[in-house]
């Protein structure tokens, strides 16, 4: 037996792999879990994940020749023994840090990396182009796309799947199936006729029979299509994946996803076959780690952690801004009947489990698919019911025309709560909220709030379920302390910004989570007897303009500060605000560059982009001349 560490020592490319023997193979394995658990644990990042795609990922590596033959992995958290397998091993303890190795495929990473993903249900969609393009420039290597079964319900993987189908390219689909359970009857007699059915003298026979008949023409043809239809009765009671025959895949499977030697033959028959091929793998989320198996969606993405625990290194000292959005929420619809939740493969995530728990027959988990989710969402709102649809900022994105035409052409009274609004930090440029600010303050009927602690986003949400219309309320990742330090008023109702500190020399109009960070700013200033007005504006759309046009006049210089894309952001509908009112001042839009944010800790990301207390405090001095 190999000490620890031993094979994966010797592996620095996937040709490595293939020089192994099985048994090296299922040790790697065992040495390959051991050093994602250590690394994870130090670094934080997908584990439970990544824990159930081991062997799977060995056996791709084993049959396939990356970079040549192209492996497209869907949302890409489980990347990271595809990574390990292509030359990164050393770059493990920077994962997900500022300038490390990211958690998700990258092109400009690894030649391996052949294609760059973050959201889910695309490396159908990718591989199929890849294939297509492939084919046209005469090239000859294989095109395999890995999808789980979540990314699955994603309509824009069936919409891959029906154009795939029947496109008579030669490409390979892999389920990774880490949910469905399949016993061992049926599984065996899955396991014969999909042996049968892929077998390259099953097609020769079949073809030659198919030919003879046709040569028969009066009798050839009833013969043939008895036997077609004969053949698909059959083949909707004993196939488990008739509806990818259907849809025109060659269907292998269930396959199991930890059988290495099942795994390679299966994925060695798919590469003989022509044609679209769909191969279903059963594997287990988490596998090998006792805590992730028992628990994966609390490991699915985690913090730092202790290996012998489970538990994370370090725990929030106060509330979350998802589980007040959570206990709020329930509260509401307490007494409120007419609130329903939804989420789209997120309840916990968001902080809708205790709503699902609480009210299940008005809560609806729809899976992953944000189009469906908004438009549901516009439906129930149509016969007066109150939907709530709490999604990540990143994942809004997907549902940019139902939110305009579904539901704000409409002025349906829909709320979007909208989480991990700003800087994400670590899952980098796929999951930053960066841009919603940007995209929704344009559309038509759409109100917009960002709260700058716990307690007024329960005000928010509170005067929400009186307002008429379509309205987003976007909050950050992290804890949700009260604002402390200044008498705040929490009335939102009254559609006013808040003022937080007067002064004559700079205004800063700041909102949602950089609100603190302009009020810390201001006390700095201070001690240097700059003195500042900090406006919390709470109102993205409409603007309290009155209070922004006496606020803004009321100084020579005016600081907007936001956690979002300067471009079209909060900054961008202030300064267009004064310039159409003729109030022109020497004006500073601080937020985000035009560009795609890296990876990297919050902390190290907001320094770098000038928007920590010590960014804005320069950036003040500079507009003073100091």
């Amino acid at each position: 037996m190999s000490n620890l560490n031993d094979l994966i020592s010797k592996i620095d490319s996937p040709t490595d792999i293939k020089k192994m023997s099985n048994s090296e193979l299922q040790e790697l394995g065992k040495e390959v879990r051991n050093f994602l658990i250590e690394s994870v644990a130090k670094t934080g990042g997908h584990l439970a994940s990544n824990l159930g795609v081991v062997e799977l990922t060995i056996a791709i590596h084993r049959v396939f020749n990356s970079p040549k033959d192209k492996i497209i992995w869907d949302v890409g958290h489980q990347a990271y023994v595809h990574k390990l397998f292509t030359g990164r091993k050393h770059l493990f303890h920077t994962l997900r840090k500022h300038k490390g190795m990211s958690g998700f495929p990258k092109r400009c990473e690894s030649e391996h990396d052949v294609f760059e993903t973050g959201h889910s249900s695309t490396s159908i969609s990718a591989g199929l182009g890849m294939a297509k393009a492939r084919d046209i420039l005469g090239e000859k290597h294989a095109v395999v796309s890995i999808i789980g079964d979540g990314a699955l319900t994603g309509g824009m993987a069936f919409e891959a799947l029906n154009h795939a189908g029947h496109s008579n390219t030669d490409f390979i689909v892999i389920l990774n199936d880490n949910a469905m359970s399949i016993s061992q009857n049926v599984g065996g007699l899955s396991k014969y006729l999909n042996r049968l059915r892929s077998d390259p003298t099953y097609f020769k026979v079949k073809n030659d029979v198919e030919n003879l008949l046709n040569k028969i023409p009066a009798v050839g043809k009833a013969m043939f299509k008895t036997a077609e239809k004969a053949k698909d009765s059959l083949k909707y009671f004993l196939v488990p994946g008739v509806i990818f025959e259907e849809l025109g895949f060659t269907y292998l499977g269930p396959v199991n996803g930890h059988d290495l030697k099942e795994l390679t033959i299966v994925l060695n028959r798919a590469k003989n076959i022509n044609g679209p091929v769909f191969i279903h793998v059963l594997t287990k989320k988490g596998k090998g780690y006792d805590f992730a198996e028992k628990n994966p969606d609390k490991f699915h993405g985690v913090n730092p952690f202790k290996v012998e625990t489970g538990k994370a290194v370090s725990v929030h000292s106060s509330e979350s801004y998802s589980a007040v959005f959570g206990q709020t929420l329930c509260k509401l619809a307490q007494k409120n009947r007419q609130i329903v939740g939804i989420t789209a493969a997120m309840p916990s995530g968001t902080g809708l489990s205790e709503f699902a728990n609480k009210y299940p027959e008005r809560f609806f988990d729809v899976g992953i698919a944000e189009q469906h989710a908004v438009t549901f969402a516009a439906g129930l709102a149509a016969k007066g019911l109150r939907p709530v649809f709490a999604v990540y900022s990143t994942f809004l994105q997907r549902a940019y025309d139902q939110i305009i035409h579904d539901v704000c052409l409409q002025n349906l009274s829909v709320l979007f709560c909208i989480d991990r609004g700003g800087l994400v930090g670590n899952d980098g440029e796929t999951h930053h909220g960066v841009f919603d600010l940007s995209f929704l303050s344009h559309i038509p009927n759409m109100m917009i709030m960002a709260p700058k602690d716990g307690k007024e986003l329960k005000s928010m949400m509170e005067f929400a379920f009186t307002h008429e219309g379509p309205i987003a309320i976007r909050y950050p990742r992290g804890e949700s302390d009260d604002f402390s330090g200044v008498s705040s008023d929490y009335n939102v109702a009254s559609l006013q910004a808040e003022i937080l500190m007067k002064g004559n020399d700079i205004c800063i109009f700041a909102i949602g989570n950089m609100v603190r960070t302009a009020y810390e700013a201001a006390l700095r200033l201070k001690a240097e007897n700059i003195n500042c007005t900090v406006v919390n504006a709470r109102f993205a759309k409409p603007l309290d303009e009155a209070r922004i046009l006496s606020e803004a006049s009321a100084c020579p210089h005016v600081i907007t500060l936001e956690d979002n894309l300067i471009k079209g952001g909060f900054g961008s509908q202030v300064l267009d605000l004064l310039n159409k009112k003729n109030v022109y001042k020497n004006i500073k839009l601080l937020g985000l560059p035009d560009q795609f944010i890296e990876h990297g800790d919050n902390d190290d990301l907001f320094k770098l982009y000038g928007l920590d207390v010590d960014g804005v405090v320069s950036h003040a001095y500079e507009m003073l001349g100091k």
